[in-house]
């Protein structure tokens, strides 16, 4: 629509009488000369200006007049007077043809930048159901028959094989595995799940075999629960009035008492034509040219140059209120951390040193997927130790592997390990545990010969993150379904005081709104499944890039990396186009609080009356101010290093 209005605002401008006039150029002498403005004119006003009309319409319907409203009576007076000049009823300085077609077509591109700047984005509610498998395997008299998760029913036994998702919310009934809840409970590590223990759908048996019976389905499973949270977050979330509508709401009722001023005013001193012309001249001058884009083109600058560098921006409100955040609750696991396991620490007993016994580890572990394996035989990998070929892999599930290594039989594993050997712990590995690392032994030929300490790992950037948003006077906290020491432990190594720990995913959205109840704007960072209610609750939602579809899809705000200094990108972003808006909402409403005056005739006692054409060319002036001031965030340098520097060098 932007397009084709403006190819034909071209002639309306060209063959329009006042605009000749200004520009002091001749138009042909020829009868149908006169009706290409006014016939062209009309097409851009009954379709090009349909949006702005039924806006108005709607606006006047709901009482909040606004800048629909503004545009439509600016249109509106600018079209019927024009037709009055065009056909001799009204003054010729009444001609608005080229005025309405410009006012159409500029305020076209700001509709057009507006709704171009918003992303695309899918449901947050619908990724849910990605979790799950799309098939599951119900057990049965004759076997096993392969069914929809939507046709389990409580009782149903099913099988879960290594690797596989449960399908529904179920207690295990036999087997044994490791099971991954990071998707539901944002825990790094797994956790062993036996016979009897509960587990959840959507997470994964990492490596051994169930049998589960259902114990819950549909709306009455844990991922249920969760899908509801977010839609309830989602759903009580307010709606900020934009600034721009309220100042052209403030602007309508200026623009109308003045109008309505002039006209008595004129009147009343015996000049009625004058007043029909004043009057209508203040009613289209008043209509916001620069006020239609000093928003939107500031929006679509900033979320190009957002996603430059690396932050995409969803929801415009949300970068609007990232400028007044009073905390940042970053969900741990994934987040500050890098959300896998490494190794932390070694400790080594008797004969051997520490480098041997990650290579005896490494060797037994190489042929197992387990998380912590990988982990193990990364670390050998990174310290350059030699893997050596082994024989008799066996893995237990909760005990650990057993592999012979050069002629010696090597287990790794945890507590189960040490009760089958008849071993004791290490030393370190009280310590180990207190700062919430996960201890595994290793023993060679029945002997405990050395230990390994497994943490996640706190990701680098997050400490620069952490200070940088101390600086700012922005309290840091962190939440995560990891046990309090282990919490503990990060929080202390980025120097974050304030920790909610061992929450449940149901309780992550309630943390934030503890948060909000201090009187806190909250922003959220987070990057699972367990985060999507709290994101979608907080004033802010902050999705790490890596993360899951849901929790993009309930964030505002999505980092395309995973380094969390880019929260400080976002910041200096919102802070930035804010002050571009306000800049930009004073100078286009600045031009009409000056020239409506003026073109009322304000000054007539001393002999001044701003001319028609005049106004015109500075209300298009006003629009060249606002869009190069908006073209000043270009500059912006929003790498996570460059905003975290410009906040600690400050």
């Amino acid at each position: 629509m932007f397009w084709i209005n403006l190819i034909l605002a071209v002639p309306v401008v060209a063959f329009s009488g006042m605009f000749a006039m200004v520009l002091g150029y001749s138009l042909p002498d020829a009868p149908w000369v006169r009706w290409v403005s006014p016939v062209i004119g009309t097409v851009m006003y009954l379709w090009g200006g349909w949006p702005f009309l039924t806006g108005a319409v709607s606006e006047l319907r709901a009482r909040k007049p606004g800048m629909m409203l503004l545009i439509g009576l600016a249109i509106t007076v600018a079209f019927f007077a024009s037709w009055g000049a065009s056909l001799g009823r009204l003054h010729h300085e009444l001609e608005f043809w080229w005025e309405l077609a410009l006012l159409i077509v500029i305020m076209l591109l700001g509709h057009w930048i507006e709704m171009r700047s918003l992303a695309q984005t899918t449901s947050a509610l619908d990724s849910l159901a990605a979790l799950l498998p799309d098939e599951a395997e119900r057990v049965t008299g004759s076997g096993v028959e392969t069914v929809s998760p939507a046709d389990l029913r409580v009782g149903d036994v099913v099988v879960v094989r290594p690797g596989g998702s449960v399908p529904a919310d179920g207690r295990i009934v036999d087997g044994g595995a490791d099971m991954d809840e990071s998707m539901v409970t944002g825990e790094s590590r797994t956790v062993a799940r036996t016979v009897g223990d509960h587990v959840t759908a959507g997470t994964v048996a990492t490596d051994s075999g169930l049998r589960v019976e259902v114990t819950a389905t549909g709306d009455d499973t844990t991922l249920a629960g969760i899908r509801r949270l977010v839609a309830d977050a989602q759903n009580s979330t307010s709606r900020a009035q934009r600034l721009a509508d309220r100042a052209a709401g403030w602007l309508f009722w200026f623009a109308l008492g003045a109008a309505a001023i002039t006209a008595v005013v004129w009147s009343a001193i015996g000049m009625p034509d004058e007043a029909v012309i004043r009057t209508i001249t203040v009613l289209v001058i008043a209509c916001p040219h620069a006020l239609g884009l000093a928003i939107p083109l500031v929006v679509s600058i900033a979320t190009e140059r957002a996603a430059r560098g690396g932050v995409l921006v969803k929801d415009r409100l949300a970068l609007e209120s990232m400028r007044t955040i009073g905390a940042v609750l970053f969900d741990k696991t994934g987040t500050l951390t890098k959300g896998e396991p490494t190794v932390v620490d070694i400790a080594a007993t008797a004969d051997i040193d520490a480098d041997a016994v990650l290579a005896l580890a490494a060797s037994a572990e190489a042929d197992s997927e387990h998380p912590l394996a990988r982990a193990i035989v990364r670390a050998a990998e990174e310290r350059g130790l030699a893997i050596a070929p082994v024989t008799g892999f066996q893995s237990s599930p909760a005990v650990g592997v057993t592999a012979t290594v050069a002629g010696a039989t090597v287990r790794v594993g945890g507590p189960r390990l040490l009760d089958e050997v008849g071993g004791s712990d290490i030393a370190a590995a009280e310590v180990w545990r207190e700062q919430g690392s996960i201890v595994l032994h290793v023993v060679r030929d029945g002997e405990v010969v050395g230990g390994l300490a497994l943490a996640d790992e706190i990701r680098p950037e997050s400490r620069e993150a952490v200070e940088a948003l101390h600086t700012l006077g922005i309290e840091v906290v962190m939440i995560t379904g990891d046990a309090e020491p282990v919490a503990r432990s990060v929080a202390e190594a980025l120097g974050i005081r304030r920790v909610f720990a061992g929450v449940r995913p149901e309780d992550k959205a309630a943390k934030v709104a503890e948060l909000q109840a201090e009187g806190l704007k909250v922003a959220m960072v987070g990057d699972g499944v367990n985060d999507a209610p709290a994101l979608a609750r907080a004033d802010v939602g902050i999705a790490i890039g890596a993360g899951t579809d849901v929790a993009i899809g309930s964030a505002g705000v999505i980092l395309a990396s995973s380094d969390p200094r880019s929260v400080l990108s976002v910041i200096e972003l919102s802070r930035a186009s804010y002050r571009k808006m306000t800049q930009n909402l004073w100078w286009a409403a600045g031009y009409n609080l000056i020239s409506v005056p003026l073109a009322a005739g304000v000054l007539a006692p001393i002999g001044f009356v701003l001319p028609m054409s005049v106004g015109a060319i500075l209300m298009s002036l006003s629009t060249v101010v606002v869009a190069l001031n908006a073209q000043l965030l270009r500059r912006l340098d929003l790498s996570p290093e460059a905003s975290v520097r410009a906040v600690l060098d400050r």
